[in-house]
């Protein structure tokens, strides 16, 4: 079922109609597993449907703007587990990547994963957008090292200490970090947020806005988890602004959490 819906968000951005039925066809197995109620198989299969009739928000200003806040507020209740009738599975519980790490435990989450579904219907640019220009290659090369950077920076904080491991449930954090975390965190914050605030204002104060706002949703890890999520919501943002690539951003952030797994203590550094 995990790998149904995997595929589905990995052919979304260049196939809806696979990515819709590679949906409902997960919907029906979770349904099965009771990973989901009813009703929220009910809210996946309406969202299928308007997919699938290339339904795009009406003209009038008015009406445009209410359907796609009401879209919006889906999207944010999936993706901060806010909507009933989803009982996402508990894959890993309190389990150690290392000596000095914190207990960690993983969910593989269905409503989060729908966060891409629900946001393309708001802006069919959510994953692919036109830049005016291409970056030359050393900028890449520096905000590809700005990831291990920023890491680094969090262990001189003291926030993290380097740990390297390779943890047996690689395999599932992969899985569920690319598809149900980072795809969905990416749409809802650089593909629609800083999309839209772009076209509000000039683009580094779209960028600088919402990484302030990314970094704020994890203030119950306190504030060094805010500082160090605002940072990386910088580099996600560069990454999305400089591509027009949805993907690009995912790929940036689904390598931080990579890179803090495999070299770092996880999520954080426990003192003894």
């Amino acid at each position: 079922m995990w790998i149904l819906l995997a595929l589905a968000l990995l052919t979304l951005s260049f196939n809806k109609k696979i990515a819709v039925g590679l949906l409902l066809a997960a919907t029906v197995w979770a349904g099965w597993l009771g990973v989901i109620e009813l009703w929220a198989a009910g809210i996946i299969i309406l969202l299928a449907a308007i997919s699938m009739t290339g339904f795009t928000l009406p003209q009038r200003p008015a009406i445009q703007r209410t359907l796609e806040c009401l879209l919006v507020v889906l999207a944010v209740a999936l993706t901060f587990h806010l909507m009933p009738g989803f009982h996402n599975p508990k894959v890993l519980d309190l389990v150690k990547a290392g000596p000095q790490s914190a207990p960690f435990t993983l969910y593989f989450n269905v409503d989060k994963a729908l966060t891409p579904f629900v946001l393309l219907i708001c802006t069919r640019t959510l994953f692919v957008r036109e830049i005016p220009t291409h970056r030359p290659l050393w900028q890449w090369l520096v905000l590809l090292l700005s990831v291990p950077a920023l890491l680094l920076l969090a262990v001189l904080l003291g926030g993290l200490k380097i740990e390297p491991h390779w943890p047996q449930w690689l395999l599932p954090f992969a899985l569920a970090n690319l598809f149900f975390v980072s795809l969905a965190e990416e749409a809802l914050f650089r593909g629609y947020l800083q999309q839209r605030l772009a076209g509000l204002m000039h683009p580094v104060v779209a960028l600088v806005i919402q990484a302030l706002i990314f970094g704020s949703v994890h203030v119950a890890g306190g504030m060094l988890l805010v500082i160090f999520a605002s940072l990386a919501g910088v580099i996600y943002g560069l990454a999305w602004m400089w591509s027009g690539r949805l993907w690009v951003a995912v790929l940036f952030h689904f390598a931080l959490n990579i890179c803090h797994l495999l070299l770092f203590t996880y999520p954080m550094y426990v003192r003894q």
